[in-house]
């Protein structure tokens, strides 16, 4: 762990031996050696630049999408408040906050008549968005996407293509250590009243399909099509995750205070006491009974970090 007097002086807030399971929608995971929320991106750029550059640092959105392991994370976790939360219209181009939600993005944009309605469903900030290329009905952060602006590492600010983030499904490649800081979008025209409307049906099937008042991190596996669901009635589920787990007679399952939902078998729930070990081996349990049945290696869409806590009476050096 980093000494205090080895880290620079902040504006934001510094917290030693934070807790990381309140600050994921799991609620689980042990502490980071350090949280550092920063005031705004002068406060992170400075920061960075002037941390010895073997302190390992993790970039953290609202935890929406995330496992911390019950060992904690031996890192700097820095997660974006409110100094990274605002969202701007100009003309076409949306340009938003790596801590703005998701949906108050869409939200924002629908009020301005741009039409970014699929961001309304997806859990999280646009930082963790445009890392996951986040996407639903057929519409993916790469169909939107202009640029990004980033902190890398050694406190550097640059900004990021399309072409650099080589996005794919689930995934773009954003600079080891590097944090996104906002999103420039480009939203398609559409009547205000209609693109509400949308997102209004929109969340009244995700509440009629997933387990939305239960504990959980969204999806748990990506599709193995390799897409996600359009929505439309000519969706096939022939190779969507939820399909295989069912066919796996994972539908339910449950390790300790782990279970994938009965409502969406897709979604790893807590149902009250689980650790992150109950979740992750509930996981890979699931991976197991899919391949063993289907043939198909599942890939965690849910990011798993940190270390595992060690056993009963276990030196931890």
């Amino acid at each position: 762990m980093a000494e205090r007097r080895a880290l620079p002086e902040v504006r934001g807030t510094l917290t030693p031996g934070r807790s990381l399971a309140e600050l994921t929608w799991l609620r689980v995971g042990g502490p980071a050696d350090w949280l550092f929320q920063p005031a705004d991106v002068e406060d992170l750029a400075a920061f960075l630049s002037a941390m010895d550059a073997s302190v390992e640092v993790f970039p953290m959105g609202v935890g929406s999408n995330l496992i911390v392991r019950d060992g904690g994370l031996r890192a700097v976790v820095i997660r974006l408040g409110r100094g990274f939360n605002s969202i701007e219209v100009e003309g076409d181009r949306v340009i938003a906050g790596a801590g703005s939600l998701d949906a108050h993005v869409a939200r924002r944009a629908a009020d301005a008549g741009r039409d970014l309605t699929f961001l309304r469903t997806i859990p999280g900030a646009i930082g963790g968005a445009v890392c996951m290329n986040a996407g639903c009905y057929g519409s993916y952060m790469a169909d939107v996407f202009q640029s990004a602006e980033a902190v890398t590492r050694d406190g550097a600010r640059i900004t990021l293509s399309a072409q650099d983030l080589r996005f794919a499904y689930r995934h773009s490649e954003v600079p080891k250590g590097a944090v996104i800081v906002s999103a420039t979008l480009r939203a398609a025209q559409g009547d205000p009243a209609e693109l509400h409307a949308r997102m209004e049906a929109q969340l009244k099937k995700r509440d009629e399909t997933q387990p939305t008042k239960d504990r959980t991190a969204g999806s748990t596996f990506r599709n193995p099509a390799g897409f996600s669901s359009t929505g439309g009635a000519d969706d096939v589920h022939d190779l969507k995750a939820w399909k295989v787990i069912d066919d796996a007679g994972m539908r339910g399952a449950r390790r300790g205070g782990a279970q994938m939902s009965p409502m969406h078998p897709n979604f790893l729930v807590n149902t009250g006491g689980a650790t992150a070990a109950d979740l992750e081996g509930l996981g890979e349990e699931v991976r197991e009974k899919v391949f063993q049945t289907s043939a198909i290696e599942l890939e965690w869409e849910i990011m798993r970090v940190g270390v595992t806590a060690p056993k009963s009476g276990q030196a931890t050096g």
